[in-house]
């Protein structure tokens, strides 16, 4: 965007709290003869012309018709979130950007989207869940940041309402909200005042009878005709809640008091303290003033006395890689120590690094009563945010606080082995950039049955089990197509932003030259630009489309491959089993075989086949198979 284009959309925008994005459309991954690598499943919305709408597609140039490629074949990515005060002026600064990096960064945009708040907070906290989410490459961002939960209302004929943090097309979204608690609870009072379900599309899909839920009270069960649920009815009742959201308290506090005063009145003593632990939660979901995000602050009478957890955060940056260390406080006492990665872009400071640190790590952590910094964070919201949460921000000059944070400072600046791994690891491979986040990925099948594949994360040489992904593959005796078939999935999901995970440094493959190169057309026929590696067993070679090296036995780096690629095999393995042993066979139908010793059988031969073939010597050799079973067992297969 030039500068006349950013002046005239600040020109449209509301002078309200908000948060801003700067798009850019790229390629999904298309070849350049224009054939199909997108699959079949390509989901990207495609505008319809004029002359699309009137039914006249024979008066289509060549010019247009690429135009309409071009359109199908790309999607919007995120380059930069940020959030404003006033959406208007501060979009209309990019119009004379501050730095160089984000004068590319506008440069590199071709429009703006807007999300107007309630507040100020609201803002801050969407910023950080959208960070999270887009993984903008001009922000900074944490590397195992969570994001802030909303509530979301399905678009469905009978809506679901439930707490996430990847709301569906459509849904109607509420927050984010920085109490995971109490936001449960007053989810739950939603569904048992009001009956709306919260169950998965799969469950609610062709019941013959309601579930636990609406036996216990949490859904009227629309699910099914037995409990005539009328849809008027129910769409009145999800109004009800989306106005409990939008700010109207009584909607669901009301109900709540009622039943409450009911229940004293009774003397049912427990529930009415149920209730009114309920009605206090449902009350403080939108804080004060209409605050629809803002928790309270953490004491009722602020002291600075009262400081029993403290956090001291300490960043060092190198490059476009910052690390923020975290020592941990409680009672005076140091316990815990940690370090954290963010995707700095070139040119950030300590202060920004902090800034955008702070809100997205305590995503879903509980807040410290004060938190020390080696530099100031720049950013005038979230010290307002920290003070509303009761939450004192200082950087200290001299004492023991200052002698705390020269301490994260030393654990920043450190480099420990993990490091020197990684860093190895990018220089062997000729990489530009240390090796941080490696994807692992195998296949296993029992001669073509039951075929998986696993896709695991490294993150500085441990394993990420948050981010480990597993799949069913089509059932093929053919590694290389498994693998083919594996990576292109994954592939797929990351060009057309499917997948919540950032793009890793390095795939490993588990296997040789043919495996490679079957991963290695998947990420041709997709785009997806991310080098990759195989790692044989055999004789632990690692195999690069630039050739194969032999590195020593005791590398660092060459351990971090091996570790990856063990988890990976483990991961492969351990799914494959799980679905083998679920699978009905004909051993079921033979007396004598019952699941334990089914699942022994082919866990030992990998299938039924091989069973067959075995001799009666061999089959004795299983726990539980005696000669009788084994004579069986022959006779009938």
């Amino acid at each position: 965007m030039d500068p006349d284009s950013v002046r005239d959309r600040a020109g449209d925008l509301p002078a309200e709290p908000g948060v801003y994005q700067f798009l850019a459309r790229e390629s999904r991954g298309r070849g350049a003869s224009g054939g199909d690598a997108g699959g079949a499943d390509d989901t990207a919305a495609t505008e319809v012309g004029d002359g699309a709408a009137d039914g006249d597609s024979t008066g289509t140039g060549p010019g247009e018709a690429d135009a309409d490629l071009a359109e199908t074949d790309s999607y919007e990515r995120v380059l930069y979130v940020g959030k404003a005060v006033a959406l208007r002026d501060r979009v209309r600064s990019y119009a004379d950007p501050r730095s160089e990096r984000i004068r590319r960064m506008v440069a590199e945009a071709e429009s703006v989207e807007v999300a107007v708040t309630d507040t100020e907070t609201q803002a801050l906290l969407l910023e950080a869940n959208l960070i999270k989410r887009h993984r903008p490459r001009y922000n900074v961002r944490l590397k195992d940041d969570k994001s802030y939960p909303l509530v979301q209302l399905t678009a469905h004929e009978f809506p679901r309402v439930e707490i996430t943090r990847d709301p569906d097309p459509g849904a109607t979204v509420f927050g984010p909200f920085t109490d995971k608690g109490r936001l449960e609870t007053v989810v739950k009072a939603v569904r048992e005042t009001y009956g709306l379900r919260g169950c998965s599309d799969h469950k609610f899909a062709n019941r013959d009878r309601p579930c636990l839920d609406h036996d216990i009270g949490l859904c009227s069960g629309p699910c099914v005709p037995e409990t005539d649920v009328d849809r008027e009815a129910y769409v009145a009742d999800v109004e009800a809640v989306e106005r409990f959201f939008e700010g109207e308290t009584g909607a669901l506090a009301d109900p709540i008091r009622r039943e409450m005063e009911a229940a004293a009145g009774d003397q049912q003593f427990e529930r009415a303290a149920n209730l009114r632990d309920r009605l206090d939660a449902v009350e403080a979901i939108h804080g004060e003033a209409g605050d629809a995000v803002a928790s309270e602050g953490r004491h009722e009478e602020p002291d600075a006395e009262r400081e029993r957890t403290v956090d001291v955060l300490g960043v060092a940056v190198e490059g476009e890689r910052a690390t923020v260390a975290r020592l941990h406080s409680e009672d005076g006492k140091l316990v815990d120590r940690e370090r954290h990665t963010l995707d700095a872009p070139e040119g950030e400071r300590a202060g920004a690094v902090l800034a955008a640190f702070i809100p997205q790590f305590y995503a879903e952590r509980e807040l410290p009563d004060a938190v020390l910094c080696s530099d100031h964070p720049d950013d005038a919201d979230l010290e307002a945010w920290l003070e509303r949460e009761g939450v004192a921000l200082r950087v200290p000059g001299a004492g023991r606080e200052a002698t705390l944070v020269d301490l994260a400072l030393k654990n920043a600046r450190r480099r420990d082995r993990r490091d020197d791994e990684g860093r190895a690891l990018a220089d062997a491979l000729g990489l530009d950039a240390r090796v941080e986040r490696i994807e692992g990925f195998d296949v296993s099948h029992a001669q073509g049955n039951a075929a998986v594949g696993s896709d695991v994360t490294f993150v500085d040489g441990e394993p990420e089990k948050s981010d480990y992904r597993r799949k069913k593959l089509d059932d093929e005796n053919d590694d290389y197509a498994n693998m083919r078939s594996l990576v292109r999935w994954r592939a797929d999901r990351a060009v057309e932003g499917r997948d919540e995970r950032p793009d890793p440094d390095l795939l490993l493959i588990d296997g040789g030259e043919g495996q490679l190169g079957a991963a290695r057309d998947a990420l041709d026929a997709t785009g997806w630009d991310v080098p990759a590696v195989a790692l044989a067993k055999d004789e632990e070679l690692v195999v690069t489309p630039a050739g194969v090296y032999d590195w020593p036995d005791d590398a660092g780096h060459l351990h971090l491959l091996q570790r990856a690629r063990d988890e990976a095999h483990r991961f492969a393995v351990q799914y494959h089993q799980t679905l083998r042993d679920d699978v009905s066979t004909v051993l079921d139908d033979i007396d004598g075989v019952g699941p334990e010793t089914r699942k022994r059988l082919l866990r030992r031969f990998g299938s039924v086949e091989n069973v067959r073939s075995a001799s009666r010597e061999e089959l004795e050799s299983v726990d539980g198979v005696g000669a009788k079973t084994a004579a069986t067992l022959a006779e009938r297969l």
